[in-house]
């Protein structure tokens, strides 16, 4: 039995368990933790000699919790120490301290450099599917803005090259688009589509160079001027409804990133570390959507 710090001891004799406690409580019993182990562990370094790497499954649970509540490496450091419900399901004790924010870092940079992020995905998704949650091949494309830091007061003295200025409506924004696939059933993400379902936004798509040879089904709603000639404009309201009851679907698992998540604005530069977050960020809004349907008696529940 690990050993237990005064603040542990006092922590333990508390009787009410805030809303914070029990959102990790069910990221306890959600994810599927051996599955995520056995991904990265061929990638995670080995102990010899001196040097003893902090557990991998305390560095997945910090990545975990660190993507969860959209924190920087400092200051997810600092919340492990601070904050006991936070240490306890990193299961830090007394007698290991909270990795530092280079050692946080360091795992980020793993998992970039080995593309782990979408084998993460992947993994969860296969976890629901064995769940009796399945993730149909009918899929629902749309985007989201991601905003980035507009400043040049940084060390580099301008803004990242890699994010640019789009239009959403009248309004500007700086940062990046996130794209993604849902499943047009559940509204759960994934990468493995056959069947295609996207705005008028993305005309076109099945002709870019990167579909190219993809068995893809692609069900692309026509522009409204294509529409606007018909005779009664109750038709032209009902088209539309049509297609925005269709877009709802994969609008929820953005109100996640953003909200449940808070994911607003970008926390590195350039988007390959970017995109891995978003990706990891996707996975766990899956959880998250689900998790009534996953967490132990579920079945009983909710039949």
């Amino acid at each position: 039995m690990s050993q237990m710090s005064f603040s542990d001891f006092e922590y333990a004799g508390k009787r009410k368990q805030t809303r914070h406690e029990r959102f990790l409580a069910e990221r306890e019993q959600v994810v599927p933790w051996s599955g995520l182990v056995e991904l990265i562990e061929p990638h995670y370094p080995k102990a010899g000699g001196d040097r003893k790497p902090y557990p991998l499954k305390t560095m997945l649970r910090v990545h975990l919790l660190q993507n969860g509540f959209s924190s920087s490496a400092p200051a997810m450091e600092e919340a492990l120490y601070e904050i006991t419900s936070m240490r306890q399901f990193a299961r830090l004790n007394a007698q290991r301290s909270a990795p530092e924010d280079t050692t946080i870092m360091n795992f980020w940079h793993l998992l970039e450099q080995h593309q782990l992020a979408s084998g993460l995905l992947e993994t969860i998704n296969n976890y629901l599917r064995n769940k009796g949650l399945s993730l149909r091949h009918g899929t629902i494309f749309d985007a989201t803005i991601i905003h980035a830091p507009g400043s040049t007061k940084i060390k580099e003295g301008k803004r990242d090259p890699e994010m640019h200025q789009t239009k959403n409506g009248h309004q500007y924004f700086f940062g990046m688009k996130a794209h993604i696939g849902a499943d047009a059933e559940s509204g759960l993400v994934h990468g493995a589509e056959h069947v295609v379902c996207a705005d008028a936004g993305y005309t076109g798509v099945e002709k870019r160079p990167e579909h190219e040879g993809r068995p893809m089904i692609w069900q692309v709603a026509a522009r409204s001027s294509t529409y606007e000639h018909l005779s009664k404009r109750s038709v032209r309201y009902k088209t539309r409804r049509k297609i925005e009851k269709v877009k709802a679907q994969v609008k929820h698992p953005f109100r996640v990133t953003k909200r449940q998540f808070g994911y607003l604005k970008t926390l590195f530069r350039g988007l390959a570390k970017n995109t891995g977050k978003l990706t990891t960020l996707f996975a766990l809004s899956n959880l998250w959507m689900v998790r009534r349907q996953v967490l132990p008696g579920a079945e009983e529940v909710h039949p």
